[in-house]
């Protein structure tokens, strides 16, 4: 595989991008863009999804503003960080790269950034991936507090204890986050390297996940928390594939508006996998994005 890393200006910033060409390009496969995760998660634990340049296509990956390799901004205000900012951001990207037709597929808020997209009906859009995602913040926290239920009764009362108390640093919480993790978030141990990679470079600078979503998985006091997109999915015009794991904490309730309102969409829920099901089942997760993108080009 042929790699580029690129750095493309927007606004005063600037987006780093990691193009993966194919070895035998295919006629007619479009290219495809990726969208992380977090908000602020950065591509690594999404770059194994790079294989799918065996499909003949290119593979677009990209650290999102504020996260990875593009410009940080720790400074910036509350307000400053909304869909909108990054909906923008793709958009140069796209028009940088000169993309006349593509595909899109999105992880977790990557897949809410996705259907941000979508709905705006951009010209060159083929298909919309969303892969383990929520169409709406109350939704997902819901969803969790399900989830949350089900945990061993001391992993809940040390939650609930120190989320009254404020101490939401004590190692005992932060050991009994993971333990929600590893049922629903990614279920392999040790987590692979890309995984942590993605999670060590947030929690070195978490402006972005901080300010949008929160805390942590389920403790959800940012901007995003109102966050729906519920009444404009009627407005996607793409064929979609949404996707999730069988415990994933993207829980059916969270991604069943996607299927409801979407006119032209079908679903994959993976076996034994959650929300990161693309590294517990990487070639299984890849085969059902080939097969879709190929029927769509």
């Amino acid at each position: 595989m042929d790699v580029t890393e690129i750095e493309v200006p927007f606004r005063d910033w600037t987006t780093w991008a990691r193009i993966t060409e194919p070895e035998q390009p295919v006629p007619g496969a479009l290219p495809i863009v990726l969208l992380h995760g977090g908000p602020g998660m950065a591509h690594d634990y999404i770059r194994n999804l790079a294989a799918l340049s065996k499909t003949g296509r290119r593979v677009i990956h990209y650290d999102q503003l504020g996260c990875g390799r593009s410009t940080h901004l720790p400074d910036a205000p509350r307000e400053f960080w909304t869909p909108e900012l990054f909906v923008e951001e793709f958009e140069n990207l796209v028009t940088h790269l000169g993309l006349e037709r593509y595909h899109v597929a999105g992880q977790s808020w990557g897949g809410m950034l996705g259907s941000e997209i979508a709905v705006r009906r951009p010209a060159g859009l083929a298909s919309l991936g969303i892969l383990n995602s929520p169409a709406s913040m109350e939704l997902w926290v819901a969803g969790a507090n399900r989830l949350r239920d089900d945990l061993p009764a001391e992993t809940r009362e040390a939650l609930e204890r120190h989320e009254a108390d404020g101490t939401i640093d004590d190692p005992e919480y932060l050991a009994a986050v993971d333990v929600y993790y590893r049922r629903h978030v990614c279920r392999m141990d040790p987590y692979p390297a890309d995984f942590i990679d993605s999670v060590a470079q947030m929690e070195a600078e978490p402006t972005v996940y901080h300010t949008m979503n929160g805390v942590n998985e389920f403790f959800v006091t940012g901007t995003m928390a109102g966050w729906s997109v519920i009444d404009r999915l009627p407005q996607v015009a793409v064929p979609t594939l949404v996707l999730a794991g069988e415990f994933d904490e993207a829980t059916p309730e969270v991604w069943q508006p996607f299927v409801d309102l979407i006119p032209d969409v079908q679903t994959h829920v993976e076996p034994d996998a959650s929300h990161c099901s693309h590294l517990e089942h990487p070639q299984a997760i890849l085969e059902v994005l080939a097969a879709f993108l190929a029927e769509h080009d």
